[in-house]
């Protein structure tokens, strides 16, 4: 498979064999690099933005593309605050665990002032001190040179995206899931029979000092989950509404649907950074 998928930095990374990447609500802009492959090195590289267009007669507009990042980082944080506070009161919850191990890692960031703007890091997916440098390792890996095609994005906004490029086969299990992560956000505790199904383990960890190939056992999901989404999460996601009914169509049984739950509010579409 010549792809390789690259998670946001999370909210912390455990270093076992049984490794899983962990992240949280972050609006951010998605790139997809289409590279050459290891037999053809001296192929062009492209740099695809997706949300930004491939347009060369129109200017970009740094301070507004500027201005809407904060804008939906802010959102973002309040949506998580509020999955936070909703999620870790719920002991019944499966997702509850999770957020004391963030927090403890947001603290300890904090506390060692190796968080970088924007700060605090608290329901955010943590910027950090050395992020360039656990960049330049990532770029370093065979994998990444040797990809035709790198998608990097954080967790739960492109999370159904992922579910279909596995139903659609354009990725599969041997795909490499690389993360870059703060040294500090490397834990070893996690409960792994406490997973859900659509965790997804991470195969490379890059840090400012290190790389870690975990060697996890763990599957990584399979497909789209329907029993998984709620109708309020298929409300919010137009193309997986669209793709549901296509199987439905083609297959002529109806597919399953998640229990109901509160979502917090979708971003809003702001204006275009091209002027």
């Amino acid at each position: 498979m010549d792809a390789i998928a690259i998670r946001a930095s999370p909210a912390f990374a455990i270093t076992t064999r049984r490794s899983l990447s962990l992240s949280r609500n972050q609006n951010q802009f998605t790139y997809i690099t289409s590279r050459g492959n290891a037999n053809s090195r001296n192929s062009q590289n492209l740099l695809k933005v997706e949300g930004l267009g491939s347009r060369n007669d129109v200017a970009f507009d740094e301070s507004a593309y500027e201005a809407e990042r904060l804008r939906l980082d802010a959102e973002a944080r309040e949506s998580m605050a509020d999955a936070s506070e909703r999620e870790a009161a719920d002991e019944a919850d499966a997702k509850a665990w999770k957020w004391a191990i963030r927090k403890r890692v947001w603290d300890l960031m904090e506390a060692q002032n190796i968080a970088q703007f924007p700060r605090p890091v608290h329901h955010r997916i943590p910027n950090f001190v050395g992020a360039s440098a656990a960049a330049n390792k990532l770029s370093g890996l065979d994998v990444f040179r040797g990809a035709k095609c790198v998608k990097v994005n954080p967790d739960s906004p492109q999370k159904q995206v992922r579910f279909m490029l596995r139903y659609m086969g354009a990725i599969d299990g041997s795909t490499p899931v690389v993360t870059s992560v703060h040294d500090q956000q490397l834990v070893d505790d996690i409960p792994v029979e406490k997973l859900l199904i659509h965790d997804v383990p991470v195969d490379i960890i890059c840090t400012p000092t290190q790389v870690i190939f975990t060697n996890t056992s763990i599957p990584k999901p399979q497909g789209i989950y329907w029993d998984k989404l709620s109708p309020e999460k298929l409300g919010q996601i137009r193309i997986l509404r669209e793709l549901k009914s296509k199987i439905e169509l083609e297959t002529g049984q109806k597919l399953p649907c998640g229990p109901s739950e509160k979502l917090p509010p979708s971003a809003r579409r702001g204006r275009s950074p091209y002027k």
